[in-house]
């Protein structure tokens, strides 16, 4: 991993999302021992340290497609995770009981509780679901969006309630977020051609904002703290919304591997649950982590050798998730002082692109997706 400083680097400015003894506390409970070993430290050509891994993830269950699939989400309750991609088709899934997973762990498919052919007109790129897990938004480049009504007693799809026609090319990404006003539902939803950010009323199905602002295609959505979302571009910028205000409240532009000149395409977003940490992954692949309560960068650094697509901090955002064209999905530590090396670790390696990568909501698991048209469930070993 090699990490190098943007123009707006101060190697003096430390940042840490946890205190100290937060960060103790954390490995006494065994919330961050699981996967990093720290050892004797050994300086590297770039000055990182050699951190290795001291468990290892196990592909649990694996679901293979005809075709590529793009998408994966946890349900909320985390007993199903959903699947979509370019065969237009959308599952799923029984999430297992992971205990007692050792190296020689025998890899399944996974249980396919549904299964709905031709969701879309299109390939599926993108699927969320709200809070309360009741309803799954599919985006495709068939240009529309189709909200669906789930009863997770009986693990049933209740019928389309919605099909959003706003966008006028593919949608490339979308989130919910709660409108605190009425509790009810909202859906943040961008992609290509028109580069429009639309706020849609899921319980009445009116598209009633319209934000604009990017002059590329919008590739990530993110939403945190119950007004505000950040999106990224292919126009090598992220941008701070705010639905109280309306508009966009900050821009930044995507950072440059020489420190000087333009950045890359802006793939992935995501911002920890305190609402002070925004991550960025790149196209040129760059990881940017981003104080937004300072408006300033902290560092950036490269995890991997090709394009990021996936950027997820855990739960409780003691760990990093990232996932790339070069194949791997590598955890990162955030617990220490985010201004310096960061220790980083290969979890995974695919035989293919990995195009996105999801945590459990409680446990310690995750799902990737890749071009080898596959979607798989990891889970840590016991031994």
């Amino acid at each position: 991993m090699s990490r190098f400083g943007c123009s707006s680097y101060d190697s003096s400015n430390h940042f840490r999302l946890f205190t100290k003894r937060e960060a103790v506390r954390s490995n006494r409970l065994g919330s961050f021992d699981p996967v990093f070993e720290h050892g004797p430290e050994t300086n590297t050509q770039n000055g990182e340290k050699d951190t290795k891994p001291k468990s290892k993830f196990i592909p649990v269950a694996r679901l293979e497609d005809d075709e590529v699939i793009r998408t994966v989400e946890f349900h909320p309750s985390g007993r199903f995770y959903t699947c979509g991609g370019n065969s237009k088709t959308l599952r799923i899934c029984a999430y297992p009981k992971l205990h007692e997973l050792s190296e020689n762990y025998e890899t399944h498919e996974p249980a396919v509780l549904l299964k709905r052919m031709r969701h879309h007109e299109g390939s599926i790129y993108c699927l969320a679901w709200n809070g309360t897990g009741d309803l799954l938004a599919t985006g495709s480049n068939d240009k529309t969006i189709k909200l669906t009504r789930f009863n997770q007693e009986l693990c049933n799809v209740e019928g389309v309630v919605g099909k959003l026609t706003v966008h006028k090319g593919t949608v490339r990404d979308l989130c919910f977020m709660e409108d605190l006003s009425n509790r009810s539902n909202l859906l943040i939803s961008g992609g290509s051609l028109d580069n429009k950010i639309f706020i849609t009323d899921c319980e009445t199905g009116t598209t009633f904002q319209t934000f604009t602002g990017h002059c590329g295609t919008i590739l990530s959505l993110y939403t945190w703290g119950g007004a505000m979302f950040v999106s990224g571009s292919h126009d090598r910028t992220i941008r701070l919304w705010d639905l109280r205000s309306r508009g966009c409240v900050d821009v930044i532009s995507a950072p440059s591997t020489s420190g000087t000149g333009p950045g890359s395409s802006v793939c992935t977003v995501c911002v920890d649950p305190s609402g002070r940490l925004l991550v960025s992954g790149h196209q040129n692949s760059t990881c940017m982590l981003y104080d937004l309560t300072g408006k300033k960068v902290i560092q950036c650094f490269q995890p991997h050798t090709a394009e990021i697509r996936t950027v997820r901090f855990s739960p409780k955002a003691y760990y990093l998730l990232t996932g790339s064209f070069d194949k791997k999905v590598i955890l990162s530590d955030m617990q220490g002082d985010l201004s310096q090396p960061i220790p980083s670790v290969v979890i995974a390696e695919l035989k293919n692109k990995v195009i996105q990568a999801r945590w459990h909501p409680s446990e310690f698991s995750i799902l990737t997706t890749s071009a080898d048209k596959s979607a798989t469930l990891w889970g840590l070993s016991t031994n």
